[in-house]
């Protein structure tokens, strides 16, 4: 075992943990971000669209 490793006061490897989360999939703001850019319902503020450019097509200016 390594000297230099960091443990909770219950005993959890912190690096392991980290490790653990590197490789686990999405976060939660990946997860909005991706749903966003797929026009996902209730997804408005995570959306980079210009909403006044929207407003304008949609009103066919």
């Amino acid at each position: 075992m390594q000297a230099n490793k960091k443990y909770t006061v219950a005993g959890t490897d912190i690096e392991e943990v980290k490790r653990q989360n590197a490789n686990s999939g999405l976060t939660y703001n990946e997860l909005n971000a991706l749903i966003a850019e797929r026009s996902g319902e209730g997804s408005a503020q995570y959306s980079d669209a210009d909403s006044f450019r929207v407003k304008r097509k949609i009103q066919g200016e």
